[in-house]
């Protein structure tokens, strides 16, 4: 995309007499008629061509791609195609078949001569060639630039509406700059305000003006070539011999014209209103990372409109973020684009640096400034990978992660661009965070958000294909083919993962002490870190010292120097977790299912299935349901008191010799009579809920009540989880009901250890089927009594075979339960 960036530039030549016969301009928004080149608006052009001093550069062509009809129906699909062969260029140009013939909706008369934007005018011979502002003399110039109005096209995300960079909305032409600062940085200022009917007639005039041709006769007019005006633009640039000043109408917002393409709700669903290539839809395509992102970004997630004229430029930047940009030409004359790989960006710094040390000196991150050109022919000679690219009207042009690229128009047009995400950018992007925070450079997005919202997304699809035959469509199938052993996004998860444990185990911190963030911990606000401005959605340090400030895990001691137990270290995942997930993204169908629940937050459960060996009559599934929820219960449940602890002054965590699992039942829930829906000791009814008391995994010196709930995975089974009652984020999923418990043990042990209490030696197991009330004699005869015909065979075949050995297991589970004849979800009790 192009950028620019205001600050002051403004002509120092003949300003007296610019003065003396052109009087201040008049209120020009109160003024649609076109003004004759004689008015300060439109100042006279004294430079002319010097076609014998031409200085264009000799570079190689980017490659174009003319996609077909069918390749042209999935945007991102044919970027992924074409990707291979255009990125090492680093940038391309995309010529859509000729059917395709959006109309604009700029060309609408209410909008073509009715509507302004504002421009920024630029001093072509100042680009390259001049002095830092510190050594510029201070003694002209001054009073024109009390009247310009300053800004900066940097764009940050603060807000969804982002700053407006380029706009020059929010103040007016006579007001002052907004600081003394602001006139120490090159850049450019704020220019005339323009309906694009005006603006046509003042780049036709200037072109024809400038490229006039002396003969014996006079002065005639010429229609120079894209190439003759290249060679003098390059001229004006590397070798000035006039101030050549333009207008530019860079970075407008959507709110200032609006979008060249027909938006949905503007007209009827026509292609162009749905198509993937229509800018406003492109960001949030599926398969695009950037959908997971909330907020409006302006001229990231909306476009923003470019209206050019001969010699207006965009200098050398790459993307924020290294993200792609597409920009399309909707009318008018060609742009003349060059671009640098990737791989050459910091061959690229690195010759600007040498060729401009002045510069670089006075303002060492002069490149984000995007007012500084430099000649592709330099680059070339210090062996930096340049191309050409023409763009006309009708065509795209796109670049591609950390390719920096630089252009100019070669006369009256209007484009748009906007930036994409394809999931190959996850790697790049990771690469700009890192770059950023070395920077101490503000982010325009939470880069962690969109690599979990990509992975969820994965999840789900990896579900949807898991669940039932004949699911697919084209968003899962392509999100499948991000996933498995080597898959892109599988390896970025696990590069942000080895990236994680690294920063912990340097802060010295136990990975398993950490505290989980609540999950709204950056919802309504941004968190950054203090020092770098690190997006912290991932994890993030803090102190008691300061609630509201926190740090990244890199800049965690210099947040303060209180003592290490005031210090916390919040984590939205555990290590373990985010493994889980990488074995879930490569297909392992146990995390798969642990990962598919935490992503859809409620038990999968898709009742289209074609799962016969899980078919139950639906009169009888009724009936069972009724029956779930008959909480009769007419027991005397002679379980132990609930264990009563307390730290002993030695540290030590004291509890009863025998820890007594009291479950109480909640739902029997129902039967689903399926191999995975039993195992030789117990049975899992889909929906079986009980509560139980344990240990406290946030504070272990206190008990506190467990939610163990069976949910149904679909053909994968069922799928356990454990619930902390008071705090339903501490939640712990697993295939095992063991498993699930085990990993609450793991927790409460670590966090005793954490906070130094020496934990019971009898806190080294834990029975899962125990917990979840599965081995309660009175729970196991209501669960028996929905299977009367024994269908759950598994279970059943053991119990006869091994009828004591079970009465042994019960006798040895602590959980003593005297029963007279009650019932228990309306079933009898012997």
């Amino acid at each position: 995309m192009e950028h620019l960036t205001v600050a002051q530039s403004q002509s120092e030549i003949n300003e007296d007499m610019s003065l003396k016969n052109h009087p201040p301009e008049k209120d020009t928004d109160k003024d649609t008629s076109m003004e004759p080149p004689t008015s300060p608006r439109h100042r006279k052009v004294l430079a002319r061509w010097l076609p014998d001093e031409a200085q264009r550069p000799i570079v190689d062509e980017a490659p174009v791609f003319s996609p077909s009809l069918e390749e042209f129906e999935d945007t991102l699909a044919y970027i992924e195609k074409i990707r291979p062969l255009a990125e090492p260029y680093g940038i391309c140009r995309i010529i859509p078949p000729p059917t395709w013939t959006p109309p604009c909706r700029l060309k609408e008369m209410g909008i073509w001569g009715c509507t302004k934007f504002p421009t920024r005018i630029q001093n072509v011979d100042l680009l390259q060639n001049r002095e830092p502002m510190k050594k510029k003399p201070k003694s002209r110039k001054r009073k024109r630039r009390r009247n310009s109005r300053m800004g900066s096209s940097r764009r940050r995300s603060t807000s969804a509406s982002g700053s407006g960079s380029g706009s020059g909305s929010g103040s007016s032409p006579s007001e002052p700059a907004s600081s003394p600062e602001a006139e120490e940085k090159f850049g450019f200022n704020s220019g005339s305000d323009f309906t694009l009917e005006e603006f046509e007639k003042y780049a036709q005039h200037f072109k024809e003006a400038y490229f006039e041709k002396k003969d014996s006769v006079g002065e005639t007019k010429w229609t120079p070539s894209v190439e003759e005006i290249e060679g003098e633009y390059w001229r004006i640039v590397e070798q000035p011999t006039d101030e050549v000043e333009v207008y530019y109408g860079a970075d407008l917002e959507n709110v200032v014209l609006g979008s060249g393409f027909y938006k949905k709700g503007d007209r009827d669903m026509d292609q162009y209103v749905v198509s993937g290539w229509n800018l406003n839809n492109l960001p949030r395509l599926p398969g695009s990372v950037l959908s997971f992102e909330d907020c409006d970004i302006s001229g990231v997630l909306v476009p923003w409109l470019y209206v050019g004229m001969c010699f207006s430029s965009f200098c050398w930047h790459v993307e924020d973020h290294h993200l792609y940009s597409l920009n399309y030409h909707h009318f008018g004359e060609p742009k003349v684009w060059y671009g640098v790989p990737g791989s050459n960006a910091t061959a690229l710094e690195k010759a600007m640096r040498k060729h401009l040390p002045d510069l670089f000196e006075e303002q060492p991150d002069l490149l984000h400034g995007l007012v500084t050109q430099f000649s592709p022919s330099t680059l070339k000679d210090e062996g930096v990978q340049v191309y050409r690219v023409v763009q006309n009207a009708g065509e795209y042009v796109l670049t591609f992660p950390r390719a920096y690229h630089a252009g100019f128009n070669s006369g009256f047009n209007c484009a748009e661009a906007v930036n994409v995400a394809p999931v190959d950018w996850l790697a790049h992007g990771q690469n700009a965070v890192e770059l950023y925070s070395k920077e101490t450079r503000k982010t325009s997005l939470s880069h962690d958000k969109l690599l979990l919202g990509a992975a969820y997304e994965a999840v789900k699809s990896l579900w949807e294909l898991s669940a039932s035959v004949g699911n697919e469509n084209t968003t899962n199938l392509r999100w499948k083919s991000f996933c498995g052993k080597n898959g892109t996004l599988t390896n970025a998860i696990q590069a942000r993962l080895r990236m994680e444990e690294e920063r912990l185990v340097d802060l010295g911190r136990d990975p398993s002490s950490l505290v989980k963030m609540e999950k709204d911990f950056d919802s309504n606000c941004e968190r950054e870190c203090f020092s770098c401005f690190y997006d912290l959605h991932l994890s993030a340090s803090g102190c008691k010292c300061s609630p509201d400030e926190y740090a990244c895990l890199k800049h965690s001691d210099d947040l303060c120097s209180c003592e290490e137990k005031d210090r916390l270290v919040l984590v939205r995942y555990t290590m373990e977790e985010l493994r889980s997930l990488v074995r879930a993204l490569e297909g392992e169908a146990d995390d798969l299912k642990i990962w598919a629940s935490k992503v859809l937050g409620i038990e999968h459960n898709d009742e289209d299935q074609n799962n016969t060996s899980s078919v139950i009559k639906e009169e009888e599934e009724e009936k069972l349901k009724e029956g779930s929820f008959d909480l009769n219960i007419d027991l005397e449940l002679d379980c132990q008191e609930d264990v009563k602890e307390e730290v002993s002054t030695s540290g030590e965590l004291n509890t009863s010799e025998n820890f007594t699992a009291s479950v109480e039942p909640i739902n029997l829930g129902f039967l689903i009579f399926g191999k995975l829906w039993c195992n030789k000791h117990a049975i899992f009814p889909k929906g079986f809920t009980s509560r139980v008391k344990f240990y406290n995994v946030l504070d272990p010196t206190r008990m506190s009540y467990y939610i163990s709930e069976v949910l149904d995975a679909g053909l994968m089974g069922p799928l356990f989880r454990v619930t902390l009652e008071e705090s339903p984020d501490e939640s712990f999923f697993n295939v095992s009901p063991q498993q699930c418990w085990e990993m609450v043990l793991q927790r409460v042990k670590h966090t005793s250890t954490n906070l130094g209490l020496a934990t019971s030696p009898r806190l080294e197991s834990i029975d899962g089927l125990q917990m979840f009330g599965l081995l309660s004699t009175s729970i196991v005869q209501a669960i028996e009594a929905l299977d009367p015909n024994h269908k759950l065979v598994e279970y059943w075949n053991h119990k006869k075979q091994t009828q004591s050995e079970r009465k042994d297991h019960f006798i040895s589970s602590n959980c003593s339960v005297s029963l007279t004849k009650g019932k228990l979800f309306g079933v009898d009790l012997m």
